[in-house]
């Protein structure tokens, strides 16, 4: 099931687009020449931008398939989930459980054009999409609750999405009011550039800066403090709050990149 918008007359292919951006970052097809150029330009200006990329896509693959096979999560929310490629979370989180549930939000009308491509389901699941913005919390669990049982846990998941929240205290306030809606046992599954040193985060803020100017949505950058604070009133699961490119890392050293990640339970 998706939704239906008015796709061409939200389509602008003269400006920049995050969600092709990334699509071109990780090799992708699904982009412009527009996407293309500022992709590269950003790249120019910060070259780790192809590495925080591919780290953040193989965060979600730990993750989702962490919580599926281990923790027995069934249901997966997954907001601000971008223009589908390889392994996306319906296909990893089936593969392992093939009754998993899952509704993707987005609200990009190139990553509505392709729903199609997110809504091939197994038999004893069910995918699907909505059309709605982070910033709206309650429409995006009131349309979700068509698919998804809120009785039973939900793994919530936040990648990449709420750098495009702006203004702080509403990117709280908006994870708050999706995780009072979940029950005990759901997970809050994010991953958040950082301008902190300690990942190597201060060259972002240039190349934001040249963002914000050139495409959109606009984007920000916070502390592992302020991101921490997303996951208030949550337990980590280990190995806490890391660069997502370590989180659960399938290699001894990986690469550390200015993004962090984390997994979270409500108890």
């Amino acid at each position: 099931m998706s939704d239906t918008p008015d796709l061409p007359s939200r389509l602008n292919t003269g400006v920049a687009h995050n969600a092709r951006v990334w699509n071109y970052w990780i090799g992708g097809k699904d982009n412009y020449e527009v996407d293309q150029r500022v992709g590269e330009q950003v790249a120019g200006m910060f070259p780790v931008i192809r590495s925080i990329a591919r780290a953040d896509r193989d965060f979600l693959g730990r993750a989702v398939r962490h919580l599926a096979a281990e923790r027995g999560v069934r249901q997966f929310l997954d907001i601000g989930t971008g223009l589908p490629t390889v392994d996306n979370t319906h296909e990893i989180a089936q593969r392992i459980a093939p009754d998993a549930r899952i509704v993707y939000v987005d609200n990009d009308p190139v990553v509505l054009a392709h729903a199609h491509t997110l809504l091939t389901s197994t038999g004893e699941g069910v995918t699907a999409y909505i059309d709605a913005d982070v910033h709206e919390p309650e429409a995006i669990l009131e349309r979700a609750a068509h698919t998804l049982d809120f009785t039973e846990p939900v793994a919530v998941m936040m990648l990449g999405i709420l750098n495009f929240v702006l203004d702080y205290d509403k990117a709280r306030d908006i994870v708050r009011r999706v995780l009072a809606e979940v029950p005990s046992g759901s997970c809050l599954v994010l991953t958040h550039p950082t301008f902190d040193d300690a990942l190597g985060g201060a060259g972002q803020i240039p190349a934001m800066k040249f963002w914000n100017e050139n495409a959109t949505p606009p984007i920000t950058a916070r502390s592992g403090t302020d991101i921490a604070a997303f996951f208030e009133g949550l337990d980590f699961l280990e190995p806490g709050l890391v660069s997502c490119s370590q989180w659960r890392a399938e290699t001894d050293s990986p690469h550390v990149v200015p993004q962090f990640g984390a997994v979270a339970v409500k108890p």
